[in-house]
């Protein structure tokens, strides 16, 4: 092993790590689980003017499941991180980042309050652009950047939503608070958390950040960042629930973002978009959920989709560190069943707990949030929409299967495999168990997720064929690839792989329009009229002061004289004018 001395930095992390996920399992079962109580510790700094200035810290089901899982994907990535990244020099300020991301992650859990919020939400935003450019060229920079100014709108408008509860008098989350401006402060928070899960139309960041090293992507970009905006709504729910239109928004965002996602998957070549893609389409459906009216099944989804997702990045992961080219195209890699079984065989099974197959971890959430869906009053239109795009997670996960681990090989001579290293193995095991019994540990121990809802025997049969039915479409489109998809889609397929243009309406803006715009007003603003009227005017208007005050007193009889008759001219319009 290549650095042992930096290589005992992510093991200790990943020990501490795994440490504390055993602890707040065992703490959030026996303390928060047998009273069924949520505990508030609060610090108060200040009052200023009726408000208090405090830090709550808030320990219930949510927050500690929430912790928990990020504690254990965190200690299952820097484990694969001993093998993955053994030729990195800086290990250690690596690992300082991804402890200072953990960090501010449980930060933005425990703390309910929009203020002190923002440290772990903007902790969040600075670590994971310091991530993404870790590589530092020219595509990860122009990811990193990307990434940078999608979060900072997120972060513009959470603070606007801060100044808009000054009216409340209260900056704490988590209970029903109404007041002025209700209906904007919820569309100010619901968008800025659009922004950090990458809804429509913000989604064109994630796919572009994938150019950061693997255990970066799993980590950050596929289980736990991006849940983030999901968990913000999450907890600002019982005020959401009284401005019906924001939840109508978001649920209507959160199924289009579902079916864009899933339909560019399915035309995606690239291993690592793929799998971002499908993050995409499954953030879409936790929105979606909260959207419709149920935040528990969310947070219940977003546990369980981070252990298979997790789990299917790092076995990718793991295929790529094994080929000698590094290579991620799909139209290369091939019959990695017989070269590589072990990362194909947790593929495949975590692609089968993304496709929802009964009794892993997929199935309980998804089918809680199916039936949901029907049990609710919701339009046709947006069942079927999210019908399809329940139905298309079968699809490009089948297709990630049927190119990459079962299909021909197309590499040259040339193109052969390494060995899977042991900290690979280990790592991808603990998620695997994880992907396998996540879902029935946590609805053993979480009561309010612990059951289905009766939706009828109707209900239960169009669940089942939008499980299944991805099969015979995923079967077609590898036999008769070229030909389905030049019959049926002809020119909609370049729509369809490029995200519904959203590339060129978000990235495009932000990063052409969004920099343009912010070089002009440097010119024209910070260095023109705001230098004017601001630094340099002061500045020259305090020296033109000074030389008069001079004048003034210079000790001339002359100058004096003068200043009286002003005075005395003043006084006497003064007096007129009263």
């Amino acid at each position: 092993m290549k650095n042992k001395k930096n290589m005992s930095a992510p093991l200790l992390c990943s020990v501490f790590l795994f440490s504390m996920a055993i602890f707040l399992w065992v703490f959030g079962i026996h303390v928060v689980g047998s009273t069924g109580e949520s505990y508030m510790i609060e610090w108060q700094f200040l009052s200023v003017c009726g408000v208090d200035w405090s830090l709550p810290v808030i320990i219930d089901y949510v927050s500690i499941i929430f912790s928990c899982f990020v504690c254990l994907i965190s200690g299952s990535v820097s484990l694969f991180s001993v093998s993955y990244m053994e030729g990195e020099m800086f290990m250690r300020r690596f690992m300082l980042l991804i402890m200072a991301f953990v960090g501010s992650m449980n930060l933005l859990i425990f703390i309910p309050s929009m203020i002190t919020i923002l440290l772990g939400w903007d902790g969040l935003g600075i670590v994971s652009f310091a991530l993404v450019i870790y590589y530092q060229n020219k595509k990860s920079l122009a990811a990193g950047m990307l990434t940078v100014l999608a979060n900072r709108i997120g972060d513009a408008l959470l603070i606007l939503s801060i100044c808009f509860l000054v009216n409340w008098g209260e900056w704490r989350i988590g209970y029903g608070m109404t007041g002025d401006f209700s209906l904007l402060v919820c569309f100010l928070v619901v968008v800025g958390a659009m922004t950090k899960s990458a809804q429509i139309p913000f989604s064109a960041w994630l796919p572009a950040a994938m150019a950061a090293p693997t255990p970066v992507s799993a980590l950050v970009h596929s289980s736990t960042l991006v849940t983030a905006g999901v968990y913000l709504v999450i907890r600002f729910y019982s005020t959401l629930i009284e401005t019906h239109e924001v939840l109508w928004f978001l649920s209507k965002i959160g199924a289009l973002t579902l079916l864009m996602a899933g339909l560019s998957a399915c035309f995606e070549v690239d291993l690592k978009k793929i799998i971002a893609l499908s993050t995409l389409s499954q953030l879409g459906l936790m929105m979606f959920t909260v959207g419709v009216g149920f935040p528990v099944i969310a947070v219940f989804h977003s546990c369980t989709y981070r252990l298979f997702k997790a789990l299917l990045f790092l076995c990718a992961g793991s295929i790529i560190h094994s080929t000698v080219m590094d290579t991620q195209d799909g139209r290369i890699l091939g019959s990695l069943n017989y070269l590589l079984p072990f990362s194909s065989s947790c593929l495949v099974l975590s692609s089968v707990a993304l496709c929802g197959m009964p009794f892993l971890s997929g199935f309980y959430s998804k089918d809680l949030i199916l039936e949901g869906v029907f049990s609710s009053f919701n339009g046709s239109l947006e069942v079927f929409v999210m019908l399809m795009g329940a139905g298309l997670s079968l699809v490009y996960s089948l297709r990630i299967l049927l190119v990459g681990v079962f299909g021909q090989s197309f590499g040259g001579s040339l193109f052969t495999y390494s060995v899977e290293s042991g900290y690979i193995v280990y790592s991808i095991i603990v998620l695997s168990v994880g992907a396998v019994v996540g879902g029935w540990l946590l609805q053993s121990v979480w009561v309010s997720v612990n059951g289905f809802s009766l939706v009828g025997v109707f209900g239960k049969g169009i669940i089942s064929v939008v499980t299944f039915f991805g099969l015979f479409y995923g079967f077609v489109n590898f036999f008769l690839m070229k030909v389905f998809s030049e019959k049926f889609f002809g020119k909609l397929s370049r729509f369809l792989s490029s995200m519904w243009f959203m590339n060129m309406v978000s990235g495009s803006f932000l990063a052409g329009i969004g920099l343009k715009c912010g070089v002009l007003m440097h010119l024209r603003l910070d260095l023109g009229w705001m230098e004017m009227l601001g630094g340099q005017g002061v500045f020259k208007a305090l020296g033109e002061g000074v030389s008069l005050s001079y004048y003034m007193q210079s000790g001339s009889l002359l100058v004096y004289t003068r200043v009286f008759l002003i005075a005395l001219v003043l006084l006497l319009v003064n007096v007129w004018y009263w």
